[in-house]
């Protein structure tokens, strides 16, 4: 409860500061049609006008949460939770391309992260070659990486996927490495003075050490993931995901629909973050990570 009451405190006041720039954002609308009509708002109309607008610029939160449920909960009860009006229906798009990627790019991660920390050629080639592709924006990329695909005959899951193990790979990367080097010189010399091989140091000492690191950088790569499966539906032409949902959303001048999207983003990434820890949590209890001494010794 103590940890509790802050975050909520966080929130109310976010909350505020949103209906009050909801305010300002849209009183140019209500004037506007006031002006028009002939008519001159009061405070309290021009407060209620800027919360109820059909296009507003910057939606109330009330607005979002209620087209959250429309095309989540409400879509539920009607038998309608696989309709393409359906945000379970375009999240469950947006979350397969996500999960696909970033097992792709956890596996390539955790592969190159052994292959820098176990040969110098591949730390002096392959990390400065990771660290220089996260600088070309993902903006640039996917495009290319869409079209490239298509003329091959890619379509659908596999592209998205891509991009999105494009994003997620570099964390892990830099996760594991820092993990995999964790132990300490008095670690690595106890475990050679009784001739452990390089196998041997690897599972018993590198990899348990390297656990915490790993799933702090799974976290991240598993948003990073999302974020690339979002990008990766931009320029499919808006069909399906919420990418395209809020892609679509700005054609058609749908603030609510974009935002309640984006919400609806953020939800998902908080989902699987949170399934996350607490597969960590789960795994570091029956690792017995209560020491650094985490290796048994042959």
């Amino acid at each position: 409860m103590r940890s509790l009451l802050p975050i909520l405190t966080v929130v109310t006041v976010l909350v505020a500061l949103w209906y009050v720039a909801a305010i300002g954002m849209n009183s140019k609308w209500a004037n506007d049609q006031a002006t028009r009509a002939g008519v001159e708002l009061s405070t309290s109309d021009l407060v209620a006008d800027t919360w109820s607008q059909d296009r507003p610029r910057l939606p109330a939160p009330h607005q979002v949460a209620a087209e959250l449920w429309k095309t989540t909960g409400a879509m539920v009860l009607q038998g309608k939770a696989m309709s393409k009006r359906s945000l379970i229906f375009h999240g469950w798009i947006t979350l397969s391309a996500t999960m696909l990627g970033f097992i792709i790019g956890t596996s390539a991660g955790i592969l190159l992260a052994v292959g820098i920390v176990h040969s110098r050629a591949m730390d002096m080639s392959v990390m400065p070659w990771a660290i220089a592709s996260q600088t070309i924006p993902i903006l640039a990329i996917a495009p290319m990486i869409i079209v490239v695909l298509n003329s091959i005959g890619m379509q659908g899951l596999i592209p998205k996927a891509m991009i999105s193990a494009y994003l997620s790979f570099f964390p892990v990367v830099v996760g594991m490495v820092k993990g995999l080097r964790s132990p300490t010189s008095d670690q690595l010399d106890l475990l050679r003075t009784y001739s452990t091989n390089i196998n041997a140091t690897f599972w018993k000492l590198r990899l348990p050490s390297s656990m915490p690191y790993l799933f702090t950088s799974l976290k991240i790569g598993m948003a990073a993931s999302l974020v690339g499966a979002i990008v990766g539906e931009l320029p499919t032409g808006a069909i399906r995901g919420l990418g395209a949902r809020m892609l679509t959303g700005s054609y058609y001048g749908q603030t609510i629909q974009i935002w309640s999207a984006l919400f609806a983003a953020a939800i998902l990434a908080a989902v699987m973050v949170g399934a996350i820890g607490m597969i960590e949590r789960a795994t570091l209890k029956r690792m017995g990570m209560g020491g650094w001494v985490w290796f048994s010794l042959p």
